[in-house]
Order: structure tokens, then C-alpha cells, then sequence
């Protein structure tokens, strides 16, 4: 069972989809979807996800082979595709370990070697929550029992607050740029990636 206030935002979500005409919504899935997709990725929902989803699952107009589609297709997408989009948060901050010198002051000392940093970054990373995408690189926390964490926009280690929950990220992604009368409602609360909020 979810929780209502989770239940709440999510529902509210799934009618800004709606009311704003960002996607083709199909039927919301089932008790029976969910389970088999929790267990084939290996997560949870949050409840407001779920709950999200539960009501419709939104599904991008544009059906361009090739293309890669902004809405996550838990029903019918290629599931090499769904397994790659839900590692991307963790192999993008890889990336900047690699690439570009970012180190978690929570880490510890850096290693010296490249392989070793590397190492240390994953093992360190497979402890922090799971992000899951909503939208393009767009992601909320996994967590059964969880609800009303801002969306956050992660890019590799360029994380940004793209909504105070998940309905308000609806209106900001889909009804034009971002703004917010207060800014403090920003904040992150999921651990490790709000360290990386701008």
C-alpha cells in the first residue's frame, strides 16, 4: 500500500500530463506490471512514482525509429534500453571520476591509480539510492514508502533541481521554463545526489 500524501502528488502528476497534452497516455499498469518490472530491474517505486504510473503511463507522440524516447516505456520498452537509462546516473558520475577529477569528499582519500579511484567510486556509488527515470534524464529516488522528493535533472555530475515534487516538475518541464517564487523548496533531499545540487 502507498502512502496517500504519495498518492496525492502522483495522481495530480498524471492529470498535469494530461491537462498540459505532453504524451500519449495508456492505460495506467497494473498490480501485476509493477511487481514483474520491480523484480526484472531490481527497485522499487517511490509511492508518488507509482502512483504516477498507476493513473497513466505517458508515452512520447513521436515514434522516429531510432530515436530515443523521453518517456520511459516500463510496459513495452526494450528492456537493454531501461537497464541502461537506470545505470546512467551512477555511470555519468563514473565519467567524471574517469574523466574529469570529481571525488566525493564522503569517499575518503582519492587512490592514486585510476582503476583504484574507479573501484572505490563504484563501490561507494552501489550504496546510494537508485534514481529512476521520469523523463529523459530527468529521475526521482526508488524507494517503496517514499514520496515528495524534488525531481532532479542529473547529467553526470551536473545535478540541478527540476521541481519541488513530482506533479510540480510536470508544470515546470512541460509549461515553460523553470521558476520558483521560493527557492528553498528546491532543496534535495535524497542522500549523495543532493550533494550534488547546484
Amino acid at each position: 500500500m502507498i502512502a496517500e500524501e504519495g498518492a496525492r502528488l502522483g495522481s495530480e502528476a498524471a492529470r498535469r500530463v494530461v491537462r498540459l497534452g505532453c504524451a500519449d497516455v495508456q492505460p495506467g499498469l497494473s498490480e501485476d506490471e509493477f511487481a514483474r518490472i520491480e523484480e526484472e530491474y531490481g527497485f522499487a517505486f517511490s509511492d508518488d512514482h507509482r502512483a504516477f504510473l498507476a493513473a497513466g503511463l505517458p508515452v512520447d507522440r513521436s515514434t522516429s525509429a531510432g530515436r530515443r524516447q523521453p518517456w520511459p516505456n516500463w510496459r513495452d520498452g526494450d528492456p537493454d534500453e531501461l537497464r541502461e537509462r537506470l545505470a546512467r546516473p551512477v555511470e555519468g558520475v563514473l565519467f567524471d571520476v574517469e574523466h574529469n577529477s570529481f571525488w566525493s569528499p564522503h569517499w575518503g582519500a582519492k587512490p592514486d591509480t585510476q582503476s583504484q579511484a574507479i573501484a572505490v567510486a563504484r563501490r561507494e556509488l552501489a550504496a546510494v539510492p537508485q534514481m529512476v527515470p521520469v523523463y529523459s534524464h530527468r529521475c526521482l529516488p526508488a524507494g517503496r514508502g517514499t514520496y515528495g522528493h524534488p525531481v532532479l535533472s542529473i547529467h553526470q555530475t551536473d545535478i540541478i533541481s527540476y521541481g519541488t515534487d513530482l506533479a510540480d516538475y510536470i508544470t515546470q518541464e512541460f509549461n515553460g521554463p523553470p521558476h520558483w517564487e521560493d527557492a528553498s523548496l528546491l532543496r534535495s533531499t535524497v542522500a549523495f545526489w543532493r550533494d550534488l545540487v547546484d
